[in-house]
This record gives structure tokens, sequence and C-alpha cells, in this order.
């Protein structure tokens, strides 16, 4: 998936129908069934977020444009203008659309852009924790770097999955038990093991199998001694 950041509040990606199939979602269904639609937005955004730190705290405008050989999608955020009347949309000509706070934003841009704004509830989109999803080609390499920690990390979650021939690693940190250096330190030293994946933990959950399904590296070091 290419990206690509407009502004602070306006992100351009561009998904191939290839990317979108090899994701696990058919080219029909993304038109025509809008669950799987929502969740192939919000594993997109997932990526947009951990490439771009792209957070999303408030409504959308959302553009959706079909090309031959893919999809152009632009998400813009609103702001709150200086009055606190309106939510401001910026658009890529550098105007503003103003839509009053009183008035139901999803209606207004339906009728207006034939587009609805997302207004979910936080538990859907907002990521406050540092994670990560790293891919090893092999278990061995899971195996050393599990003997590598022989300390607790901490971790809120550490999970291990198995999907299309690889090993991924899916970890996520609390700032309220760790601090930025330390979760820093974790991630650098798992990717001596590792590769950085663009791999969502929403494909992830719905399409791999689960190893271990919590304190990862305990439960290997419990059944896999390391190698020399």
């Amino acid at each position: 998936m290419e990206i690509e950041r407009i502004n602070e509040n306006t992100v351009k990606f561009f998904i191939s129908y290839i990317d979108i199939e090899d994701r696990g979602f058919q080219r029909e269904e993304i038109w025509y069934n809008r669950e799987r639609s929502e969740q192939l937005f919000w594993q997109m955004m997932d990526e947009v977020n951990y490439k771009e730190d792209f957070h999303v705290d408030g409504p959308l405008w959302i553009q959706v444009h079909a090309l031959e050989k893919g999809l152009e999608i632009v998400v813009t955020k609103a702001q709150l203008s200086k009055n606190g009347d309106n939510l401001e949309f910026p658009t890529e000509d550098g105007s503003t659309i103003d839509i009053p706070v009183d008035e139901k934003v999803e209606s207004f841009l339906e009728e207006k852009f034939g587009n609805s704004s997302n207004e979910n509830s936080e538990e859907d989109f907002i990521e406050e924790n540092l994670w990560i999803v790293a891919s090893f080609k092999d278990f061995e390499d899971v195996i050393q770097l599990s003997h590598h920690f022989q300390e607790e990390t901490n971790s809120e979650e550490e999970t291990l999955y198995y999907y299309n021939g690889k090993y991924y690693l899916y970890m996520e940190f609390s700032e309220d038990v760790l601090d930025e250096h330390t979760q820093e330190d974790i991630i650098s030293r798992v990717l001596e093991y590792g590769d950085d994946s663009d791999m969502t933990i929403h494909v992830l959950d719905e399409y791999g199998k689960k190893i271990f399904d919590t304190n990862t590296f305990e439960e290997v070091r419990a059944h896999f001694p390391a190698t020399i």
C-alpha cells in the first residue's frame, strides 16, 4: 500500500486490488458488504497510523476513488473552529468545508459528497499504546529471541501467530508500565532477530493461527531449548 501524507490532517493512500485480495477480501464485497468494507478500511488505517503517526480522534471525511488497478482513498480529520461552532474539514485545494457542530455530520457528508464520515467509538480506532508486529521466516529465530529475553518484558501483549508461511509476533506496551526509552530498547532488540512488518493485528486475529496467546517468550523458553 502506497501512503502519501498531504498535511497534518489529511492522508492519501493507494491500495491495489491484488493487495486487497492478499488481505483476505474479495473485490466485489468491499462495494456491497458494508461490514467487510469497514474491516478493510480500519486495517488500512492501522497501517497508515503505524507508518505516518496519523491518529484518528474524531469525525472523518473519506473520499474513495475507484481506479483501474485499485483504490485511491483520501482521509481528512475534522478540526473544531476557533469559536467552537463548526467542524472544519480542510480540502486538498486549500479550502475549508464548515459544518455546524449541532448538525449530524454523517448525514451532511452523505448528502454533499456521497460519503459518510466515521465517528466510531474510541475503542474502534485509537491506539493509545505503542505496538509492533515483527515477522520471522524461521521459528528458530523466535526461539533465539525468546532466550535473548531472560527477563520479563512487561509488555501488555506478547502474542505469536503463524500466517502464510511466516511467524508473526505482536507486542503492545503501556507507558504506565514502561517508559518510552525502555519500549524502544525492547523493540530494537526484537528487530535484531525479526523484521518490522506492515501486517496488522486484525488480519492476524482473523486469518492467522495463534501459537501462543500471551507470554510468548516464556512459553517458547519452556518448550524449546536455546541452540548454539
